[in-house]
């Protein structure tokens, strides 16, 4: 049987894509065979443009090299650039390497602002260090799953709050509906085995449904994970200071401040790196896995030790009538305990190699844990008779049912606090990932392609603290009007990732395709109802939310997309410069009609491919770049002189413009340049109204537009001062100049920087 591929813009597999995606090279990524084969054909014009006066080494007024410093630190350097020790010689003779970090200098502030970062983030890391950093399997299952196996502290408590709305006697549907839960436990886990596999460099939801479902669903899936990963840090910060207050009421109207605090903390730890924070979080997940599995063992043995015989549970009223509904609701709550099931298919570049055989093992192992954990909690609750209460916790009522003596019951009460608060370290662990992927596919900013000093993706994290830390503050550190939003962003990412992997094996047809289809499709209607009955039963709670966001993060992202692509297309080495003969020239003869430029002639056959080519090649060879060279001038001072000296000294045509708001003031200025010498033409702009930055950008416009061709370079001179407070004193002109002159085409805006004495 043949076996389809599809093949993404590089002509590759998804699976097929480099293994270093997440390295600090992707911010630039490499040309494309046609961009670089118009690249070399500009350059082709360059050796024919510089053919009578070639660039010379020997013109250089020193070694660009610098042989000199090879071996020791560059000199130091006064203001915001630190001393950096650099220039040691490498393998490669041809180039340099700054051998270490920058360190502080400059003012004080800096230098503390410098020591502080340090103090909490760590030194910086070197790129190379990027596969050191990398998670193995006993740091990634904490780091990755704390946010999947804490949602059993409130997963079938969930599940069980909305069966006793049906009275007392239907607290014995949790059995199979737990059972139920169970099974899309497995199989949404299971697929996501098969995820790692078919996509082994990562991207979870997104990738899987923009490549088999296509581009709008794959911003759908990653639009409902980035609201479920705000969301989760938000909530599980608000549930574990929730349990701090419980515990000490007196903290209680400090709520806010102590979740802040949290966030903060969790935002230092992850901006010091995968590895660091694996450290720092790994901990109070394993104490949490050890908590609950003690109280398992000596809660099964209590049970056992009664013939499993189940406790009545208290009797509760009726407020609704036991329906299908009400299952539906009970299933759709209950199955919040999968809420970061798809964190290891987002990060399996951070894992060792090999990648994906790591993740999947991983992946088993929470899975597993998760089912153990869910299905011995939910059996633990039937036998021991628990109703869920509005003062305390199932986990914690079965907790002190379980020990009546001894630390045991704080032990677990503090595991699970630390926990929850930990939840969210999951969050912070894909959601820059997942932006990292959706900007690589230019749907996000490039920012978010960056990888900080301890080769963490510190914008994505810095993002992520600051919406959660926005919404906490916002609803007052009590989130539970936004937990019904967490099935519905979640369960929307698994449908689409479920029905894509689908598509997928139909589309590949790999051996064992039908059963691995058949099982990706139970999961995509198991994960669609649940996605369903939560949006409908829960849409006036806060589900609407969803229905709103989704579609506008998705426009937002088709809308960063067309700017990146204007961009990339405007910025893009014309395809023209292919279509030539090779010698840059354009003719046959290579001489073009005489002029020297590669002129073509008008009317022999192909004359206007090769005229509509040289156009579009002019500005991008030296000889295709006319200059005129435009000083403004204030005041003949120090600044203004050297500009002039700076600008002259270019061999370009120069001339300086002055402009005075009253004629009288024109003809003062107009003697002192004269005094001078007048070397240079000046003109004169009176502006009656004051203002010059307007005047100024409508004289270098009307000079642009009089001629197109011409480059017109403005060299401005500046003020550099020493103090952050001394900007105030100054109007800064240069900066207001060069902003209102960005946006017209062929201005290139300078300064000559004249700096300040302390």
């Amino acid at each position: 049987m043949v076996r389809r591929q599809r093949r993404n813009g590089n002509g590759a597999r998804p699976s097929e894509q480099p293994s270093s995606v997440l390295s600090p090279s992707a911010e630039f990524p490499p040309l494309g065979e046609a961009e670089l084969a118009a690249l070399g054909e500009v350059g082709r014009r360059w050796r024919v443009d510089l053919a009578d006066h070639p660039p010379r080494d020997a013109a250089l007024p020193l070694d660009p090299g610098l042989e000199n410093y090879r071996h020791r630190a560059a000199p130091s350097r006064s203001g915001r650039l630190g001393r950096i020790e650099m220039f040691r010689t490498t393998e490669r003779q041809e180039q340099l390497t700054a051998t270490g970090p920058a360190s502080p200098t400059g003012s004080r502030t800096g230098r503390t602002g410098t020591a502080l970062r340090r103090a909490l983030l760590g030194p910086p890391l070197a790129s190379t260090a990027v596969l050191h950093e990398r998670m193995r399997k006993l740091v990634a299952l904490p780091v990755l799953s704390s946010d999947l196996l804490s949602s059993v502290a409130y997963g079938p408590e969930a599940m069980l709050a909305i069966l006793v709305l049906a009275g007392s006697g239907a607290l014995g549907l949790a059995l199979p509906i737990g059972a139920a839960l169970v099974l899309l436990m497995i199989t949404v886990g299971t697929s996501y085995r098969q995820t790692v596999y078919a996509y082994p460099h990562g991207a979870g939801s997104y990738l899987v449904a923009s490549d088999s479902l296509g581009t709008r669903a794959g911003l759908t899936a990653a639009a409902g994970l980035i609201i479920d990963y705000v969301l989760t840090v938000s909530v599980s910060v608000a549930a574990g200071v929730e349990a701090i207050t419980s515990a000490l009421p007196g903290l209680t109207p400090y709520t806010v401040l102590l979740g802040l605090l949290v966030i903060a903390a969790l935002l230092a730890g992850n901006l010091r790196g995968v590895r660091a924070s694996g450290r720092l979080f790994a901990a109070p997940t394993y104490l949490f896995l050890a908590a609950i599995g003690l109280l398992f063992v000596v809660g099964v043995a209590r049970a056992a030790g009664r013939g499993f015989e189940p406790v009545p549970p208290p009797p509760v009223g009726a407020v609704e009538g036991l329906g299908l509904l009400v299952v539906l609701r009970a299933f759709a709550s209950g199955a919040s305990s999968m809420t970061g099931i798809e964190a290891v298919a987002d990060a399996v570049p951070a894992f060792r190699p090999v990648e994906w055989r790591q993740a999947r093992t991983t992946l088993t192992w929470m899975v597993g844990i998760l089912v153990v954990l869910f299905a011995g909690l939910t059996l633990l609750f039937h036998l021991n008779g628990l109703v869920p209460r509005a003062d305390e916790t199932l986990l914690s009522q079965l907790a002190r049912g379980t020990f009546r003596t001894g630390p045991w019951y704080a032990l677990i009460q503090a595991a699970t606090t630390l926990v929850l608060l930990l939840a969210a370290n999951t969050a912070f662990n894909d959601f820059p990932r997942l932006l990292f992927f959706m900007a690589r596919d230019s749907y996000a900013p490039r920012q978010f392609l960056h990888m900080g000093d301890r080769l963490a993706f510190s914008n994505g994290i810095v993002v992520l603290a600051v919406a959660a830390a926005l919404i906490f503050v916002a609803f007052g550190g009590y989130t539970q009007s936004l937990i019904p939003l967490y099935a519905v962003g979640v369960f929307l990412a698994f449908t689409l990732s479920q029905g894509g992997m689908v598509v997928h094996w139909r589309r590949h047809r790999e051996p064992g395709w039908r059963w691995r289809a058949a099982l990706n499709a139970t999961g995509a209607l198991l994960c669609g109802l649940v996605l369903v009955t939560a949006g409908v039963t829960k849409f006036v709670e806060g589900a609407w939310v969803v229905v709103v966001a989704v579609p506008a993060l998705v426009l937002l992202c088709l809308q960063i997309r067309r700017h990146y692509d204007a961009m990339r297309q405007a910025l893009t080495v014309p395809a023209d410069a292919r279509h030539g003969n090779g010698d840059g020239r354009g003719d046959s003869d290579g001489r073009g009609d005489g002029d020297g430029r590669g002129r073509p002639g008008h009317g022999r056959p192909g004359s206007t491919v090769r005229e509509d080519r040289d156009e579009v090649l002019a500005d991008l060879v030296p000889g295709g770049v006319r200059h005129l060279v435009v000083v403004p001038v204030a005041r003949l001072n120090l600044a203004a002189l050297r500009a002039l000296a700076y600008a002259t000294s270019l061999g370009q045509p120069t001339f300086a413009v002055h402009l005075s708001s009253e004629q009288e003031e024109a003809d003062r200025f107009r003697r002192q340049w004269e005094a001078w010498g007048g070397h240079l033409r000046l003109e004169t702009i009176i502006s009656p109204y004051r203002t010059v930055i307007a005047p100024l950008a409508q004289y270098v416009g009307a000079l642009r537009s009089a001629r197109p061709e011409v480059t017109l370079t403005v060299v401005v001179p500046e003020i550099v001062v020493r103090h952050l407070w001394h900007h105030v004193l100054h109007t800064r002109t240069e900066l207001r100049l060069r902003r209102a002159l960005r946006g017209v085409p062929g201005v290139v805006v300078t300064s000559v920087p004249v700096q300040l004495p302390e």
